[in-house]
């Protein structure tokens, strides 16, 4: 399984992609996120599903992007010949897979800004090649193992939520999603764009350099809870 994160507010965008690849019994790490530039144009792409379908479209996009100057100008203009390369990979590769007992399925991320872009942007891609843009209403997106910790996005994050608050919410969502599923883990890769910066930053944190914070969240965790006011359970719990 895979947790990658998308999140877009309007400091900018932040990409936080775990590494770890798990088939059988055997577990091994892998990147899941890479970054594309040519000039002032710079984009990132996460995916999550059978890696043999990633490497190959993403090297088919590469081919595309091997130019000195992207002929692309927008950002969906990018999704879009991504979605195409899907959909090649499918035409290819589908049949077989399905011969094997294999689904066909690769989720994507794609976020960044290009020339003719007003503003960062951010995409969701399905398997078929389609996409939706991620906007101010739900300003984040998970592929993977999502069920862990999208309730602490959920609560919290919105699309005035600063860059750094965005991070540190998505790394504990992040941990919250570690601790409860063994097929996702460190290290992680982090990418911050700024607004009107245009620089991709990149990161990769391994588990012993975030371990302290893993602590710091479970102890606050705890003392919250403890800290709730119980006088409305009084009657159930001290029942004689």
């Amino acid at each position: 399984m895979t947790y990658c994160l998308g999140v877009k507010v309007e400091d900018g965008l932040l990409a936080i992609a775990d590494t770890r690849i798990t088939s059988g019994t055997e577990t091994t790490s892998a990147k899941k996120i890479s970054v594309h530039k040519a000039g002032e144009n710079q984009l990132f792409l996460m995916t999550s599903g059978l890696r043999s379908i990633r490497d190959k479209a993403v090297t088919y996009f590469e081919e595309i992007l091997d130019v000195p100057d992207w002929h692309f100008t927008k950002m969906y203009q990018a999704v879009n010949a991504f979605g195409e390369q899907l959909r090649r990979v499918k035409s290819e590769d589908k049949a077989a897979l399905m011969e094997s007992g294999l689904v066909f399925n690769l989720f994507s991320i794609v976020g960044g800004q290009l020339q003719d872009d007003k503003e960062h942007k951010l995409f969701l891609l399905y398997p078929e090649g389609n996409w939706i843009e991620i906007g101010e209403a739900t300003p984040f997106t998970i592929i993977g193992n999502s069920g862990y910790g999208k309730p602490i996005l959920n609560r919290v994050i919105t699309k005035e939520s600063s860059l750094r608050y965005a991070l540190k919410t998505g790394i504990l969502s992040f941990d919250s999603t570690r601790v409860s599923a063994n097929d996702v883990g460190y290290p992680i890769d982090v990418v911050i764009m700024k607004k009107n910066h245009g620089e991709l930053i990149e990161e990769r944190f391994t588990e012993d350099a975030m371990a302290r914070i893993g602590e710091m969240w479970g102890a606050n965790l705890r003392k919250l809870i403890r800290d709730i006011p119980d006088d409305w359970v009084t009657d159930l719990i001290d029942i004689d």
